[in-house]
């Protein structure tokens, strides 16, 4: 269990950023098959399948790592809707991350496509071959994609925002440095109380 309040445990922070950069190289490449239709398109379809799976592998493990060390809290002093659209957003992060994968796995079922890792490697089918099911599940794949990177665009600007303006220590929890700790009024009153203020500290 993870006893660290200020920062994710190590193997959280490496599955983030691994993550990360997968899911930028899937949309990019998402978007490299639906606007190609030279050679290019099977070379990047070939790459989406597997690349797809291994998100789905990370999302589960991910979130046995966040069950066994839980993150550390958001600042007290963020405000409450702030706080409740921080767990939304990582909450459809995680869901879009597991329900992306399946879905296009489940519509080139539905279409008799296999799904190839490899030049061996094939998966089962996990749906029925249906030429309506793999329409339906076609238009709800890509409208998914499309949330994915709205969330994705989201979830980087509030890093940012906390990085650059709050400076509150969130990001740095991410990233390994030790979050910053905010002076509040209380705690300098105390440290007067007791002696421990330091000459030139905020009144």
């Amino acid at each position: 269990m993870n006893t660290n309040t200020t920062t994710f445990a190590l193997p959280a922070r490496v599955l983030h950023w691994l993550m990360a950069v997968l899911i930028v190289a899937m949309l990019f490449i998402g978007v490299g098959m639906v606007s190609s239709v030279s050679e290019r398109h099977a070379w990047l379809l070939a790459i989406h399948k597997p690349l797809g799976i291994a998100i789905l592998v990370l999302a589960v493990v991910r979130l046995a790592v966040r069950w066994r060390n839980p993150p550390p809290p958001l600042p007290a002093d963020l405000p409450a809707l702030q706080k409740l659209a921080a767990h939304a957003s990582h909450w459809l992060l995680y869901a879009l991350m597991l329900a992306m994968p399946l879905i296009g796995w489940a519509m080139l079922s539905a279409g008799g496509y296999p799904v190839m890792l490899g030049d061996s490697l094939r998966l089962p089918a996990i749906f029925p071959a249906s030429p309506v099911a793999f329409a339906v599940l076609r238009h709800l794949h890509g409208w998914l994609a499309a949330l994915l990177y709205l969330t994705f665009l989201a979830h980087m600007g509030a890093a940012l925002y906390h990085g650059l303006i709050r400076r509150d220590g969130v990001l740095s929890s991410m990233d390994g440095r030790r979050a910053a700790t905010a002076i509040l009024p209380e705690t300098v009153d105390a440290a007067r109380e007791t002696g421990d203020a330091e000459p030139g500290d905020p009144a």
